[in-house]
């Protein structure tokens, strides 16, 4: 009985000890084929203090041996060490970025880029680039994207590498596009309607976060700037707005055409420098965003019909109009032109259905998807997509940004404040100090900017005397005096307020009644007969009669 007591850990008479027992176990070693343990270690990381610190550094590392202080000794090495690990762990891993970026050259002065076909692009591409050159025949179009929606109402979304359909639906109904942008490192989904209300929707906490009325009518274009988070809208008075969503008003108005804007791109390559617009005037135009003097480059394009236009990852203009797909490479892109001729054209694809919608770049792939009226079309364009992708950018989604923080120059985020302009005055008596501007009392700001007036001050001053009691009675005490059963605090308070303040819509009044009241009185004079000559006091003038 006491082995059973003593196994469950009772508690026993105080005149028994307890027995204790210890279980002689044996490690286990791990296997490599448990698929948990490994599932678990591709997803964990060494922390920093038992980190393999094998790694060959560089032996001009600073050292800080002369200074005495043991605690910031200490920490000014580690930062030291810590700053030389790094740099060679950078070099380690941009050792890992193979891939190079693709592109097509002639051979000859006399080729060109443009002659070659995509079946000569397939034939010399390699077996993974050579799956992008597809065609999708799909009735209900013509389509917009991969998240594709028809005229008719077909909505659908797939996987375009494998073509797996993930959902599919008929909503019975005109669809015209899918108009949502997503701003990854806030978490907000911006949309727009066909009323000209853009709102942002906050997708962490499900909450509407601004909704913003344009003023400019339909909008069926909308385009974002990955470097800013700026929202780029174009209107069908041909005007092209900027918008953030800590501001009811556009940041920015631009006309960029004479009728309808009808597509609307950034350039991710440049920093969001670079903005292409397609009117329905038959024009494109590449702007610079950091001046907004003018397009950089203009040119008409041909065959009619609405155009198309879309940045890729490296800067690559594709431009979509009537039954062909021209796509343009920088720098020609982005150096300025006088004269309205389209850039060296790099690369153009023909497609006989026509209307084309739209057109999209794919993500790490040199691929360009065309949405048409049959469906939709993949191209090859070697040297437009990105070739290596950045974890970096991946982590960094898990870290949301404030909305306040949207701008048109986010490099002002973390720069130190203007210093504040200093004022030499004088108030109360104190002598003359050097105090900001914003912190000076009103009457002060008024008096330095030169918008106080002081005549009435001046006037004041000039009246003061004695009392009847032969005492000096200050501004103050006969402002009192005055003030007595004249008013409430309210009324005191606001015409303190409007003391000494210049004011021309007051001053202009003022002249005003001036004049009305010397009119009134040379007509007073005018009917009496008088003639302006002023009459000798006559002992009778007390015998007449008033009127």
């Amino acid at each position: 009985m006491d082995s059973l007591i003593a196994k469950a850990h009772a508690v026993q008479p105080l005149h028994k000890k307890r027995k204790t027992y210890h279980l002689q176990t044996k490690p286990k070693h791990s296997s490599s084929s448990d698929q948990t343990l490994n599932s678990v270690a591709k997803h964990t990381s060494i922390p920093k203090s038992l980190q393999d610190s094998s790694i060959n550094l560089p032996d001009d590392v600073p050292t800080y041996k002369h200074i005495a202080n043991k605690k910031l000794r200490t920490h000014l090495n580690r930062q030291s060490v810590q700053g030389a690990r790094s740099q060679v762990l950078l070099e380690d891993a941009e050792m890992l970025l193979m891939e190079d970026a693709g592109g097509m050259e002639v051979e000859g002065e006399m080729g060109r880029t443009w002659r070659v076909g995509q079946n000569e692009v397939v034939q010399s591409s390699g077996l993974e680039a050579a799956k992008g050159r597809r065609e999708y025949k799909l009735d209900g179009g013509p389509y917009s994207h991969l998240a594709i929606v028809g005229n008719t109402g077909h909505v659908s979304t797939f996987d375009w590498q494998t073509g797996t359909m993930h959902a599919e639906l008929q909503l019975q109904e005109t669809c015209r596009d899918i108009t949502l942008e997503f701003l990854p490192y806030h978490w907000l989904l911006a949309s727009v309607s066909n009323s000209g209300y853009l709102k942002y929707q906050d997708t962490s906490t499900g909450q509407l976060l601004a909704s913003h009325r344009t003023k400019l009518g339909s909008c069926t274009t909308m385009a974002q700037n990955l470097h800013n988070a700026v929202i780029h809208l174009g209107h069908q008075n041909g005007q092209v707005t900027l918008w953030t969503p800590n501001l009811p008003h556009p940041a920015v108005q631009v006309l960029a055409h004479l009728g309808p804007v009808v597509s609307v791109s950034v350039d991710p390559s440049a920093g969001g420098r670079y903005m292409a617009t397609a009117g329905r005037d038959g024009t494109v135009k590449v702007w610079d965003c950091r001046n907004w003097k003018g397009a950089v480059r203009d040119w008409t394009v041909r065959g009619g019909g609405e155009a198309e236009v879309e940045w890729s990852a490296r800067g690559y203009l594709a431009v979509a109009n009537g039954g062909s797909v021209n796509v343009y490479n920088p720098p020609s892109i982005h150096a300025p032109f006088n004269v309205r001729t389209p850039p060296p054209l790099y690369m153009t694809h023909p497609i006989p259905h026509r209307p084309l919608a739209s057109v999209r770049f794919v993500p790490f792939q040199d691929i360009l998807t065309i949405g048409h009226s049959a469906g939709l079309s993949s191209i090859l364009v070697p040297g437009s997509g990105e070739p290596n992708f950045d974890k970096k950018e991946v982590k960094a989604l898990l870290d949301k940004i404030q909305p306040d923080m949207i701008m048109l120059d986010p490099e002002t985020i973390g720069t130190l404040a203007p210093p504040a302009k200093l004022t030499v005055t004088t108030f109360d008596g104190k002598p003359p100090v050097e105090i900001p501007y914003a912190r000076l009392p009103r009457m002060e700001r008024l008096r330095v900017s030169g918008k106080a007036d002081e005549t009435e001050e001046h006037s004041g001053e000039e009246g003061d005397g004695e009392d009847g009691n032969g005492k000096k009675g200050s501004t103050e005490e006969r402002e009192k005096r005055k003030m007595r059963g004249k008013g409430k605090s309210l009324k005191r308070y606001l015409r303190k307020q409007r003391k000494n303040v210049v004011d021309p819509a007051a001053l202009a009044i003022r002249a005003k009644l001036e004049k009305q009241k010397e009119d009134k009185k040379k007509a007073v004079a005018a009917a009496a007969g008088d003639n302006g000559e002023k009459k000798k006091p006559s002992a009778l003038d007390r015998f007449k009669r008033s009127k």
